[in-house]
Parts: C-alpha cells; structure tokens; sequence
C-alpha cells in the first residue's frame, strides 16, 4: 500500500454527535469552566475496530475522535487535551512508521501535554526520539530522568497552561522500566519513586507556583489489589495533598467516571482511566469561582 493510500485510509471520515454539558448560569456569571479530556493506552489504534470485531465493532478510531474533540472545544474553548502514555505498539501503524503518523495525528487533535508509556520505548529511546519532531505538543515525566540520554531536554517534569485566567499545572509520571523493559531500549533513564516526585512535583506547583489546579498525568497503574507494595494511582492519591485530578494509564483500566479518593488532609482527588485503544474520551469539568473550585463532574465518552 503507498504512503498517501496508508494515510488517507488513516484519516477517514466519521460523525459523532456533539456532547452536551451544564450550563454556566446555574453557578452564576463569575463562574469559569475548564473542561480536561483524555486518552490512554491507545496503542497506535488510528482506524476503528471492524464491523466483526464483537462488543468494539465500528468503535473508535482518530477521525471520530477529532470530530468529538472539535465538538468539546466549541461549547468550551477552554479545554484541555492529554495523554497518559503508550501512544505506541499495538498495530502496523506503528510497525510501518515507527511512531511518525502517531504523533502526526495528535498534532493536528492539538493534543496539549502527554507523558510517556513503557511501550513508548519499544523502539528504545533513539526511536522515541527519531519521531519528536512530529510532535507539535510537549511531554512531562517528573520521575524519569533522562540527563544522560538523546531525550534530555525533549522531557519536562511539569508544564503549566493558563486557560481564561485559571492556572493549570500539568506533570508526568511513569512506571518502573526495569524488568518490564529490555534495559538497552531505555538505557541510562534513571527511575525515581513516583510518591516521592509526585510529592515534591504538586507542592512545588500548588505552593510556590500558585496553580489552580493540579493534574498528574500518570502511567503507574489504576490499582494491583494482589500487589499491596506496588504502587499505584490510588495509592498514590491517598499520599499526596497537592493533587486534584490523576488521569492514569498502563492497566487498561475503564471507569465510566472518575474515582472519588480521599487525600493525605482528607481532601477529594479524582482518578480516571479509560481504558485502551483510543475507545473512549474522558471529559472531566472543573468549575472556578473567583480561582476556587467549587465543583467538578466527569464521565467517559464513547468515540
């Protein structure tokens, strides 16, 4: 198949409805509405599933994501679009392109910020770094260090957006390489303790640089019920203060909407996945009156 045929196959036509939400005149006027919608684990999934590919059939695909996403954006400009990692792996896409036409694509959905994946490295770090180029949005990993490789510099531990006046500080975490890895495709990363950074990562952007609202864009895991020592999302939105929404990846997890935690003051952080293969969007709205959050609704939408 040629190039352009692959691509134009890639990019096909589809119409979803647009999504509707709550009106700002029920919080009154100085009410403002930041809207964070979210994908994970989409695995190089650009086309839709097949019509015989049983409960997914017809389901999915970036077209279809980019007519919703538009939709979103025109009932409220201020929103925000990222990604919870493993962009990569998963279908010949990325076999073919190594990752070019991933990233292509999320560009033109003018992605925001997305952290990085285990399988994000399944072609190492040269060939992550090979396909930055293409990325017209930024990537955070507060705990991957990357000092001594070709991506240094390429990662950042936060970033922070302004939407409509309301500061919104975004930072990354990743999962632990060794043993899940082959050590020669991520090669001298440096991991350090997610809780640790995650910590340090929220105060330093609730704290000292007075954000709004603080997310953790996170590829740890929702939770490992029979591995109480391994770390997760929920544990760690038990041991942070700083954190109002986590937005996770890596077991595939789906939530119809987000879990409600408890924090390390007995303050509320929202956890949400929505599973794999680029199915579902999660749209989660954020209300502020006069900087303070005062509401906050989120659910997953089918693609």
């Amino acid at each position: 198949m040629k190039r352009r045929q692959f691509i134009q196959k890639s990019t096909a036509a589809a119409v979803l409805a647009g999504v509707g939400g709550l009106s700002l005149q029920s919080f009154g006027s100085k009410t403002k509405k930041i809207t964070i919608l979210h994908t994970n684990d989409v695995h190089s999934h650009i086309d839709p599933f097949g019509p015989e590919d049983g409960r997914n059939a017809n389901k999915g695909g970036v077209a279809r994501r980019a007519t919703l996403v538009e939709s979103i954006r025109q009932e409220n400009p201020n929103t925000l679009l990222l990604d919870a990692g493993d962009i990569f792996q998963g279908t010949p896409y990325f076999n073919y392109y190594g990752g070019e036409l991933e990233f292509k694509l999320m560009s033109m959905l003018k992605y925001d910020v997305a952290t990085i994946g285990n399988h994000d490295f399944d072609n190492g770090i040269d060939g992550l770094y090979a396909q930055i180029p293409h990325a017209d949005f930024e990537f955070v990993s507060a705990n991957y260090d990357f000092s001594n490789t070709v991506m240094d510099t390429h990662v950042k531990p936060y970033k922070i957006i302004i939407k409509d006046g309301i500061k919104i500080g975004v930072f990354g975490l990743g999962i632990k390489l060794e043993g899940l890895v082959d050590k020669n495709m991520y090669k001298e990363t440096v991991y350090h303790d997610p809780i640790e950074k995650a910590q340090d990562m929220s105060r330093l952007l609730k704290e000292e640089k007075k954000c709004d609202l603080v997310i953790c864009l996170s590829h740890i895991g929702y939770d490992y019920k029979n591995k109480p020592n391994k770390v997760s999302d929920i544990k760690l939105a038990r041991a942070t203060k700083d954190i109002d929404l986590i937005i996770g990846g890596h077991t595939h997890t789906f939530l119809s909407k987000p879990t409600i935690e408890t924090n390390s003051i007995g303050k509320n952080v929202l956890v949400n996945q929505v599973g794999c293969y680029g199915l579902y969007l999660g749209k989660i709205d954020f209300y502020f009156n006069s900087g303070k959050q005062i509401k906050s609704e989120g659910t997953s939408v089918m693609v």
